[in-house]
């Protein structure tokens, strides 16, 4: 009986493991009832509400774009060529660089060029002389005459000897001016300034005024043209527009043209529109733009493809939205709007043409709403209120509420560790 005794009492003593889980066990039932109690999600004890970026609808002044391929030439184009014949005996330039006009380029030889205005002068100098000599005869026999001491018809052959050496003398002039013209064309110079291409000749070719053989490219691209065309309707929809002054003009009244680059990015530098082609293809119903544009830093180059947006008309209250707060799909465009009681709601939308990274929204919403742009990954339950602060162009919106979002799961993990310490 006794061992008996022993062995019960020994049985209902509390052991001391025991004691140390029993609060543990408690504490996990009682984070069960909050999780499990209605509107846990965003009550007391539960998660806050997501955090969102948002833009207030505001009206502005939104110039309608179309953006529209183009190819850009330059300003000035000038071919070097031969305009005598000889042998190149140095190029004077570095391919590649910038050349100013009237900058020697190519020098051909000379020597054959140098002779001939060498004889022209010579032959201009005789004829000098025989006028000079014509004139002294004429002045001379002139009292003779008068006084009938020689007679008329010999005066009048030195008057035709005198007339002979002043036409003489006349043609020296110019053929010594060809001579020096042929001269100065064996320094081959630059027509315009800009950047000179590649060199097609090198010291030692024969290259040839009949043949006009072509040396070098200069292009000046300082400021370049961008072609580009447009259908008819778009065209006649511009003039009305420009006419209606609906169109935001620069400074000097001309219509402004933005031109976008293979990368994507914008010229910092706008051109201007210059004119549109007086005639309609007849094969695309395109008419031909021009417009001109800065280019300073050489950033565009001829020939190359560009995309160019020209405003067409110009809305006075309009509505910018960024485009990754639109929702496209083939049932239309939708957002999602922040309403009185925190809670997002789909509104669908019209949007015209985009500017920029932006949509122009044309109808379905009005200013003073918030519209959600970032955070949509975070709003797990559909309905559940959130939480909007501004959205920042290249901000994450989400990212200070990455930090009270895990806070309620690594509070439990927390507990055990505490408790199982005491």
């Amino acid at each position: 009986m006794s061992s008996y005794r022993t062995v019960f009492a020994f049985a209902h003593q509390p052991r001391p493991a025991l004691l140390a889980v029993l609060p543990l066990a408690a504490l996990l039932a009682a984070c069960g009832a909050k999780d499990a109690a209605p509107g846990g999600g965003g009550g007391a004890g539960g998660p806050p509400p997501a955090t969102v970026g948002v833009v207030t609808v505001a009206n502005e002044a939104v110039a309608l774009q179309t953006e529209l391929p183009g190819r850009v030439s330059a300003l000035r184009v000038a071919q070097v060529r031969a305009r005598v014949n000889g042998v190149v005996l140095k190029r004077l330039f570095r391919e590649g660089s910038e050349v100013k006009a009237g900058q020697a380029l190519y020098q051909i030889d000379a020597g054959p060029y140098r002779a001939a205005l060498e004889s022209a002068l010579a032959s201009l100098a005789k004829g000098q002389a025989n006028l000079a000599q014509a004139t002294a005869q004429v002045e001379r026999y002139k009292p003779l005459v008068e006084a009938n001491a020689i007679s008329k018809q010999e005066y009048f052959a030195l008057l035709t000897t005198q007339k002979q050496a002043e036409a003489d003398v006349a043609t020296a002039k110019a053929a010594a001016q060809t001579a020096q013209i042929n001269l100065d064309y064996a320094s081959v110079n630059a027509p315009i300034s800009g950047r000179i291409g590649q060199s097609l000749v090198t010291e030692g070719a024969l290259v040839s005024a009949a043949e006009a053989t072509q040396l070098a490219v200069i292009q000046q691209t300082d400021t370049v043209y961008v072609n580009f065309t447009q259908s008819t309707t778009d065209v006649l929809r511009l003039r009305k527009a420009i006419a209606a002054k609906q169109v935001r003009s620069a400074g000097d009244g001309s219509v402004p043209v933005r031109v976008v680059l293979e990368d994507g990015s914008e010229l910092p530098r706008q051109g201007k529109l210059l004119f549109t082609d007086l005639t309609v293809d007849a094969t695309s119903g395109q008419i031909t733009l021009r417009a001109e544009v800065p280019n300073p830093d050489g950033l565009l180059l001829p020939g190359q493809y560009v995309r160019v947006r020209l405003s067409q008309a110009e809305i006075p209250s309009g509505i910018l939205l960024p485009q990754q707060a639109v929702t496209r799909t083939n049932q239309g465009d939708t957002v999602l709007v922040v309403g009185a009681d925190s809670k997002p709601t789909p509104r669908p939308i019209k949007i015209g043409n985009a500017q920029g990274s932006q949509w122009v929204v044309l109808d379905g919403l009005k200013p003073g709403e918030q519209v959600i742009v970032d955070g949509f990954q975070k709003m797990m339950v559909p309905g559940a209120p959130v939480k909007p602060v501004p959205w920042k162009a290249g901000a994450a919106a989400s990212a200070p509420a990455s930090a009270p979002a895990s806070a309620p799961a690594t509070a439990p993990a927390a507990a055990p560790s505490a408790a199982a310490s005491k």
